[in-house]
């Protein structure tokens, strides 16, 4: 096929896009004529331009590869040049943002990596901040993510391992893990999940979080996502397994249990006695954003007799004017808060908290003066708003959110009854969970006494000398001897 041949395969393929730009090479006399095809946009300008000047400058010596390859590896020595053999390939190297040279009177083409560097630069992750710990998160870019967690794991054993999903947008996922603490079965079967995915493409790990997830229709997350490289480190010491989508820093890590939500990357940093109580105070809050508005509906409904008399002349002084039950208050509070949430949220950054915060305050005193709600039912659902707010995990917090309604209507119908009606289904399927095989309870349900020293309370470093058993059964001592020379004996 000659170079014109190529070139018209090559521009009818891409559809005569005009961002798709050939160059063509000149002014060699010992060599034939070239041609450059690229996207515009995707590669750097000035590498190109220096691959040029470089042409018409290099000398072609003796060498035992061909004469253009010699050449090629000369101009580029800090880049690999890759054969190309077949139209596919060479379309895919330019979609990649790679630049290809075809050859007049070669079959085979050559490709070369000069993206574009343009990317956004490491930053503090922006939903998952901590005081003390490191400031850096992950980017859009994966070789730059990648990059981040090899400068915490500098060992051999890292496994990186890249497949690229989705027909059109042909994603790069990677799954990273150490060899000798993540368990092979899991790894094989998070691989295998991750290849058996079909799909037109894929724009956020979100994506492949519901393809490979073990329960499609739970309300509880069974994989953990993160955009802190200390984040994911800690885990795959911990023999976890990362998964890693380009075009987005959030990066998920499996397999999780249900008391990793309300743990923070944070804990490790501070002492133990500290982050004791703050564990506490996270467990308690997740009580509080689940279950204190359905208590105060059932109890205010139906079990007035469970409340002291001063507290309770205190709120029947206050509902004396109020036209609507507490369920019906209830739920159109929560629902005005989910509304300016989300309002905040969508709202141009630098007005988004001004309208929210202003907003709560406004609608909540003009509701509790137009005699619409009581005093007492602002209290509870802002003190559950805040609760909400201290669980880590953003996504634990939102299933939470959507189960607080549940709760709520079954509380308005049956009071305590209806809550423990709902708690005990809610119970009975955290059991049934699991994530790629390691029960959601984990160490609670089935109970091992091993791992609860990292669990409720946080014991000092010196005695956490074990990693979770559940995660890693292979190489479970973490302090007193290497764990690679652990893993390996």
């Amino acid at each position: 096929m000659t170079l014109q041949e190529s070139i018209q395969t090559l521009t009818h393929i891409m559809g005569n896009s005009t961002d798709f730009v050939v160059r063509y090479i000149s002014g060699r006399d010992d060599l034939p004529e070239i041609a450059i095809c690229y996207i515009e946009g995707l590669i750097d300008a000035n590498q190109l331009n220096r691959i040029l000047e470089s042409w018409l400058t290099v000398t072609l010596e003796a060498d035992p590869m061909p004469g253009i390859e010699s050449l090629l590896r000369k101009i580029l020595p800090a880049s690999p040049v890759n054969k190309l053999h077949t139209t596919q390939s060479v379309t895919s190297a330019v979609l990649e943002g790679k630049a290809v040279l075809l050859v007049d009177g070669m079959k085979d083409a050559f490709s070369t990596s000069i993206e574009s560097l343009e990317k956004r630069a490491i930053e503090e992750p922006s939903s998952q901040t901590v005081i003390r710990g490191p400031k850096d998160g992950f980017t859009e870019d994966i070789s730059t993510n990648v990059s981040l967690i090899r400068r915490r794991l500098r060992t051999p054993d890292l496994r990186v391992q890249t497949m690229v999903i989705g027909s059109y947008t042909h994603t790069k996922v990677t799954m990273a893990y150490i060899e000798g603490l993540a368990d092979q079965s899991v790894v094989s079967e998070i691989k295998s999940r991750l290849q058996s995915i079909e799909t037109d493409g894929v724009l956020e790990s979100g994506y492949i979080e519901e393809f490979i997830q073990d329960t499609t229709l739970s309300p509880f997350p069974t994989l953990i996502n993160t955009e802190r490289p200390d984040a994911v480190a800690g885990g795959l010491l911990e023999g976890q397994i990362a998964i890693l989508v380009d075009g987005t820093p959030f990066t998920l890590l499996a397999p999780v249990t249900f008391f990793r939500f309300l743990h923070s990357s944070e804990d490790y940093y501070q002492r133990y006695d500290l982050t004791t109580f703050l564990r506490a105070i996270r467990f308690f809050s997740f009580v509080v954003s689940l279950l204190l508005p359905s208590l105060y509906i059932a109890i205010s409904t139906f079990h007035q007799e469970m409340i002291p008399t001063t507290l309770l002349i205190s709120l029947a002084a206050q509902r004396e004017g109020t036209p609507l039950p507490a369920l019906v208050e209830a739920i159109m509070m929560e629902l005005t808060f989910e509304i300016i949430r989300e309002a905040g949220v969508r709202m141009p950054r630098v007005i988004g908290p001004a309208i929210s915060i202003v907003g709560a305050l406004v609608l909540g005193q003009a509701a509790v003066q137009a005699g619409l709600v009581s005093g007492a039912m602002v209290i509870v659902v802002s003190f559950t708003a805040i609760a909400n707010f201290a669980i880590p995990a953003f996504s634990m917090a939102a299933a939470i959110r959507l189960i607080r309604f549940v709760l709520m209507l079954l509380a308005g119908t049956l009071g305590l009854y209806g809550i423990l009606a709902g708690l005990i289904p809610i119970y009975v399927h955290l059991v049934s969970l699991t994530s790629f095989g390691i029960p959601y309870l984990s160490p609670v349900s089935p109970l091992r006494f091993s791992d609860l020293k990292d669990l409720f309370v946080r014991l000092p470093w010196p005695f956490l000398k074990t990693r979770p058993k559940e995660m890693n059964r292979r190489n479970v001592v973490r302090q007193g001897m290497s764990g690679s020379q652990q893993g390996r004996k």
